[in-house]
């Protein structure tokens, strides 16, 4: 029959393994929560860049438009706002994508890491 000491050091043993496993767990739920909230500061200062880099875009088309004197003048002037907004689609477009899958990335690795169980 095992002893009361025996069993108190395996207890203390079992408690030491126990805490060093939720420190691992929580520095590791820290990792994700510091690269999730990063990477939602990016998509956040990418979406402002965007909307300063549209309303540049309107201002400039709107004085050439201004600016213009022929129906020719006018066309360029839309044509080349035209080009320059659809550039802009495909790079929103793209940026969209990455951004997704870095949140998609962040998220998993938070979830995966016991962020659950700290969201509780």
């Amino acid at each position: 029959m095992r002893s009361y000491r025996n069993e108190f050091a395996d207890s203390k043993t079992a408690q030491k393994k126990i805490a060093e496993t939720e420190k691992r767990i929580d520095d590791a739920t820290r990792r994700a929560r510091v690269e999730f909230a990063s990477t939602f500061e990016e998509m956040s200062r990418a979406v402002m860049s965007r909307a300063t880099a549209e309303i540049e875009l309107g201002v400039r088309f709107t004085q050439k438009l201004g600016a213009a004197r022929s129906l020719p003048d006018v066309m360029s002037a839309y044509q080349e706002w035209l080009s320059e907004e659809m550039n802009a689609r495909s790079e929103d477009a793209r940026q969209f994508m990455t951004n997704s899958q870095k949140f998609i990335t962040a998220g998993t690795r938070f979830f995966s890491n016991g962020g659950a169980r700290a969201l509780s």
